[in-house]
Formats: structure tokens, C-alpha cells, sequence
């Protein structure tokens, strides 16, 4: 089985890389230049020549602060070239796997959100890419939409290496305490999704439970507070940077 991946350098990009490699799934990440989500020809040229059986759509703009100063990029990217993936595969004959997140949603539910729960993003990250969403199912019948939240990894730019960073800079750090989410490990993430891809790769039937918008997160909860003291909680033994952390709210902290 042939997975080709949308993206190259980011977190998922990478742990999918390398859970392929480990369980002997070829894996096949494909980036810019030659492929671009904001340039359909790109997509086209690149993915039409991938051979691919099952395309993992994990590329995305993911600047969710600058997504407001820059709502035409995060819409190129997000909605319309998520859409351009969800031709080509379609075009290809095999299914999509497209990975979404949590900001599709507002944030006020007192308990999990299920699949079915009314979408109601806040701000232009989270409109994108429900948008996404939407012309990925619309252009591909064989489609599996997988929101997904609070991702870390030991690659790219994410919170626990951002409180790493801010630990070794100074004792105490503000982190906000009303926010609670599903902390996800990319590699975990990249397991489910390359089984995912395993199950749907010869179904061909466009109305199997199969195919549709599913939450793949981890297990548990907590707030942002409480995950950073976990980070220093087990870098500190390590020899690793620790700070206190001032459990602030998310009005201290504008965004």
C-alpha cells in the first residue's frame, strides 16, 4: 500500500514517515515546490503522478493568530487546495484521508464534541478549514474527515517545546488554565491514521461507515496549565528546563 501525504515538514508529516517505516507501509511525503496547496497545477501534476492507493491530507496553514491578518492564504491553502486534494483523488480513484481539527467548533460544549455536533469556528483558522472539510467531501465520496486536537511531537513547533523553550528563558510561566482540550501524540495520530487508510484503501462503496468526519484524539483531558506542569514535570528529572507555572485566563492572554 502506497500512502502519499500531503506536506513534508510538519509534525505529522514526519511521525508519519516514521510510523510507515516502522510498520513497512510506503509512505511517500510530498511538499513544496512540487507540491503546493495555493497552486491547483501543482497538486494536479504532483499527486496524478504519485501512485498513490490512499492520499493523507495532513498539509494546511496552521498560523491560527496570523490566519486573521491573512484569511486568503489560510482559504487557499485550507479550503481550496483541500478541495484540489480531494479531486485528484477522486480523479485517481482512491480515497482521502483529511485531517481537520477541533477549532471547527466554539469552544462552550461542557463535554466532548461528538461528530455530529453543529460546527461553529471563531475565527478564520477554524472557518477554513471546516470549509475544507466541506469541498473535500463534496469533491470525493470515498472521503474520511478526521478532527483532530492539541497536537505535539518531538518535530516542528508545538506547546511542549514551546514551554521547553520558555523554561530555559525564565522561572515562571503564564499559561492559560480555561482552555481544556485532548493532548494528541503525532506518532499516535499517525498510527490511527495510516490504519485508517489500511481499512478504506479497497472500499470502494461511497456509503460505507466507513467514510465520513470522525474525532481521532488523545485519550483523556486537560488544560493548558496542566500540561505544561506535566512538561516540567518529567523534563526536570531529566536535567531538562522547569519553571513554575501561573495558571492564568485566556482574557490575560490575548489572542
Amino acid at each position: 500500500m502506497r500512502v502519499v501525504v500531503t506536506g513534508r515538514e510538519g509534525q505529522l508529516a514526519h511521525a508519519l514517515r516514521a510510523v510507515g517505516a516502522s510498520c513497512g507501509v510506503d509512505v511517500v511525503c510530498l511538499g513544496r515546490p512540487e507540491l503546493d496547496l495555493a497552486e491547483a497545477a501543482r497538486v494536479w501534476a504532483a499527486l496524478l503522478a504519485s501512485g498513490a492507493d490512499v492520499i493523507v491530507n495532513a498539509a494546511a496553514y496552521t498560523a491560527v493568530d496570523r490566519a486573521e491578518s491573512e484569511p486568503e492564504k489560510a482559504h487557499a491553502v485550507n479550503a481550496a487546495g483541500a478541495g484540489l486534494v480531494g479531486e485528484a483523488a477522486w480523479r485517481l480513484g482512491v480515497p482521502i484521508v483529511h485531517v481537520s481539527t477541533d477549532y471547527v467548533f466554539d469552544g462552550t460544549a461542557r463535554r466532548p464534541y461528538r461528530e455530529e455536533d453543529r460546527v461553529c469556528p471563531l475565527g478564520v483558522y477554524g472557518a477554513s478549514k471546516h470549509e475544507g472539510e466541506l469541498r473535500v467531501a463534496a469533491a470525493n465520496p470515498r472521503h474520511v474527515i478526521c478532527r483532530t486536537s492539541w497536537v505535539c511531537s518531538p518535530y516542528g513547533q508545538n506547546f511542549v517545546k514551546t514551554m521547553l523553550r520558555l523554561a530555559g528563558e525564565r522561572e515562571e510561566v503564564g499559561v492559560v488554565a480555561d482552555q481544556v482540550g485532548c493532548p494528541t501524540y503525532a506518532l499516535d495520530l499517525a498510527r490511527a491514521l495510516l490504519e485508517i487508510a489500511r481499512k478504506v484503501v479497497g472500499e470502494d462503496a461511497a456509503h460505507s461507515p466507513l467514510f465520513g468526519v470522525f474525532h481521532v484524539a488523545g485519550s483523556g483531558e486537560a488544560n493548558w496549565a496542566c500540561l505544561a506542569e506535566a512538561v516540567f514535570a518529567a523534563s526536570a528529572p531529566a536535567g531538562g528546563p522547569s519553571a513554575r507555572v501561573r495558571r492564568i485566563a485566556t482574557r490575560d492572554y490575548p489572542t
